[in-house]
C-alpha cells in the first residue's frame, strides 16, 4: 500500500534533487524510496553484526552492578595518582 508523504526542503535542495532524479530516469518519489530502503537495510544490517570473541565475553559482565560516577572517578585517582 503506498501512502503519500509531505516534506519541507530549501528550494535548492528540491530543484538539485528533481535534476537529479531527472538525470537518472527516475521519479522523485522512486529516489527518496531507494534511499529510505537503503538507509532501513543499513540500520538493519548494524544490528547484525557478530562480536568479536573478546566482546562477547565482555556483554552482560556489568549487568546487575551498581557502579556510580563517583566510583568511576575513585577508580581513577586510585589508578593514576
Amino acid at each position: 500500500m503506498q501512502a503519500k508523504l509531505t516534506l519541507r526542503l530549501e528550494e535548492k535542495l528540491i530543484k538539485s534533487a528533481r535534476e537529479y532524479a531527472k538525470s537518472q530516469h527516475k521519479s522523485l518519489s522512486q529516489i527518496v524510496a531507494e534511499f529510505f530502503s537503503i538507509i532501513s537495510s543499513k540500520r538493519i544490517s548494524k544490528k547484525n553484526v557478530s562480536l568479536g570473541p573478546i566482546t562477547s565475553k565482555l556483554v552482560g559482565s556489568l549487568k546487575g552492578a551498581s557502579l556510580t560516577e563517583d566510583d568511576y572517578k575513585e577508580h581513577l585517582i586510585r589508578k593514576y595518582l
